[in-house]
């Protein structure tokens, strides 16, 4: 059940990911706060980040007082929640495996939260579950995950270019294979949730903007900035750049820029997000 290819691909993408933290929590922020606004992190509160990347929904939490913990299978990811957030305990472990209590040294958590972290499990039922024994009798867990590749933009605008110039092409995954829109089936989601022990399952739909004129700019730079340094611009980088040379390759990018460009909506690069914002609790 050890998540090695999952470890792996964060551990590998951790350096863009850190390099492009603001960014990020800018098109995010509407994420961040629904999620935020269903836990409500207090003083007196512990609470956990699954999956917690850089540390933005722990800077939130801590910001408001709670006692926060973060775990998250990357090192690198594990590093930079670590010096954003002092004062959190962050763990680099699995969380679908490691006894999170006993790492952690401090009564069960009240919170447990999670902004993209959570659909890459290799086990979600047993992961869910296992996360749920750190979990104080009423806890509320409250995570987003993504709908539909359909309804994401985020998945193809700009990265298609290259994903067309691979060879072999990326094999389809299947729907429930872990990776980012693993969690789209809401339906599935709350059945999974309801089999690890967690009650009161809901997803409620929000649809925001994903906004990448940060600063006053186009996006541009920064869109082309995430794709470079997601998995796919890095396969496509590992891939391309020895065939094309460094030539070739940057006129495949500036081929990503201008589809960029092509895309700005009121001279920005912006597009729609749809996410579940899904909220359970923990028997009492």
């Amino acid at each position: 059940m050890a998540n090695e290819t999952m470890r792996q691909n964060w551990t590998d993408g951790a350096a863009g990911w850190v390099a492009n933290e603001a960014i990020l929590d800018a098109v995010f922020a509407p994420v961040t706060a629904a999620i935020l606004e269903q836990a409500a992190p207090v003083a007196g509160r512990r609470l956990l980040d699954v999956g917690c990347g850089t540390g933005t929904l722990l800077a939130k939490s801590a910001a408001a007082g709670a006692e926060v913990v973060g775990v998250d299978i990357s090192e690198g990811m594990a590093a930079a929640a670590r010096r954003r957030v002092p004062e959190a305990t962050v763990l680099i472990a699995d969380a679908q495996t490691e006894d999170l209590l006993a790492e952690t040294s401090g009564a069960p958590f009240d919170r447990v939260v999670s902004r993209f972290g959570v659909m890459f499990f290799e086990d979600p039922e047993a992961a869910f579950a296992n996360v749920r024994s750190a979990a104080a009798p009423g806890a509320r867990l409250v995570f987003a995950c993504w709908r539909s590749e359909e309804e994401n933009p985020i998945f193809s605008l700009g990265s298609q270019i290259l994903i067309d110039r691979l060879d072999p092409q990326p094999e389809p995954s299947a729907p429930d294979a872990p990776g980012p829109t693993a969690f789209a089936d809401a339906g599935r989601t709350a059945s999974m949730l309801a089999a690890a022990g967690w009650d009161s399952v809901k997803a409620d739909a929000l649809d925001f903007t994903c906004d990448y004129g940060i600063d006053g700019g186009d996006g541009v730079e920064e869109r082309l900035a995430t794709i470079l340094n997601g998995g796919t611009g890095r396969l496509a980088k590992e891939q391309l750049l020895p065939r094309l040379g460094e030539e070739g390759w940057e006129s495949l990018v500036d081929e990503v820029r201008a589809e960029l460009r092509r895309h700005r909506v009121e001279g920005v690069v912006r597009f729609p997000g749809a996410v579940w914002i899904v909220t359970a609790s923990n028997p009492a």
